[in-house]
């Protein structure tokens, strides 16, 4: 039989290691990225977030946190996931191809004031890509979340966030601890005269 206690023991030694090494790595990086986003918003930018599967739940969770709250009582922060809408999530693809999903968002949706941000485990993803692409075109910013060797979203991006790891639920439980750090870094510089 499998030894359960050590699953589960390894698994949370292995997050921990990962996140170490990615903080260390990316902690200017990520205060960086906060100040750039928080300009476009200021600028009255949105934050648009794309993601597929577990990505996409994740795209999801950090728009609930800025449109809401995150520490503070304060005024929403703009942000939409791509994901969401199940017109479009099956229009575009029946009509066009799964790959145009986002990109066709972005096209109608996004100015050179917005932040766009594209979650891939891979980064290769040929429908974040292509959004990337597009939001490029549109003179957004573009931000990436992803691991292993960063796939084809590196040096494609603005600015990227390359989990150091292979394993896809370790970047994944990176990349939601880097989104949450993002929202209070956002948060806590948008509204810096407020109370937390």
């Amino acid at each position: 039989m499998k030894d359960l206690k050590h699953i589960a023991l390894n698994a949370f030694k292995e997050s921990s290691k990962v996140k170490k090494h990615f903080i260390e790595h990316y902690v200017d990086d990520i205060v960086n990225a906060s100040h750039e986003i928080v300009k476009r918003l200021k600028k009255g930018g949105h934050i648009f977030f794309m993601g597929n599967g577990g990505s996409a739940a994740d795209a999801q969770h950090l728009v609930a946190e800025l449109v809401g709250r995150f520490y503070q009582d304060r005024a929403p922060i703009p942000a939409f996931s791509l994901s969401t809408n199940s017109s479009i999530l099956t229009e575009i693809p029946n009509d066009f191809d799964f790959s145009m999903l986002f990109a066709r968002q972005i096209e109608a949706d996004v100015n050179n004031n917005d932040v766009v941000i594209g979650i891939s485990t891979s980064g290769r993803s040929r429908n974040i890509i292509n959004g990337i692409n597009s939001a490029k075109e549109k003179g957004a910013l573009t931000i990436g979340f992803t691991g292993g060797d960063g796939g084809e979203m590196d040096n494609l991006c603005d600015i990227l966030f390359v989990v150091p790891s292979e394993d896809t639920p370790r970047i994944q439980e990176t990349h939601i601890t880097l989104g949450h750090t993002l929202c209070q870094l956002i948060e806590s510089e948008m509204f810096e005269d407020e109370d937390i």
